[in-house]
């Protein structure tokens, strides 16, 4: 079942990309199509969800969203140079406007000095450019990807309306 807070955020992005005449294309990694699951919760999502990606594997990144080798080997999946193209990639490979794109550590394990449990990186495509940044967020598994999930949808708010009333939150 969908947290209160999770259905508040997906509607109120339902409404905003509804009154822009947008579309979203989800483009999901750590957070195993968890975005596109909320959003679908909202009845008349189909208005304004595109489509989901899930793209666990460097592979399915490339062969589906069309990161390149070369980024990945470079920067790894989890950068934000891999969620930008994942977000590219995902506007180019469908009829929507606009993306979001989440890859992280969610943990327990796979976390390094570099790259720790918790770092998450989020890559936001419009019409008109591309935003990335990364969080590093506390909590175990569940409550990464929570909150990954939690960020994805209020900076998608926060980046289609500047009127929004619930700012992102911060990293």
């Amino acid at each position: 079942m969908m947290s209160n807070d999770l259905q508040r955020l997906a509607a109120q992005l339902g409404a905003v990309l509804e009154a822009r005449g947008w579309r979203l294309a989800a483009a999901e990694s750590c957070t195993g199509g968890w975005i596109a699951k909320c959003i679908t919760d909202i009845p008349g999502s189909s208005g304004w969800l595109e489509r989901g990606f899930v793209t666990y594997s460097n592979e399915a990144k490339q062969e589906m969203l069309g990161v390149a080798a070369e980024t990945l080997a470079a920067e790894g999946a989890v950068s934000e140079a891999v969620v930008r193209e994942m977000a590219l990639g995902a506007v180019a490979r469908s009829r929507a406007e606009i993306a979001v794109a989440v890859s992280g550590v969610a943990g327990p394990g796979g976390g390094t000095p570099a790259k720790p449990v918790g770092m998450v990186c989020f890559g936001f495509a419009f019409p008109d450019r591309v935003e990335t940044e990364t969080c590093y967020l506390d909590g175990n598994r569940d409550e990464v990807r929570r909150a990954s999930v939690r960020h994805a949808l209020g900076g998608l708010i926060t980046r289609c309306d500047a009127t929004a009333d619930t700012p992102a939150d911060a990293c």
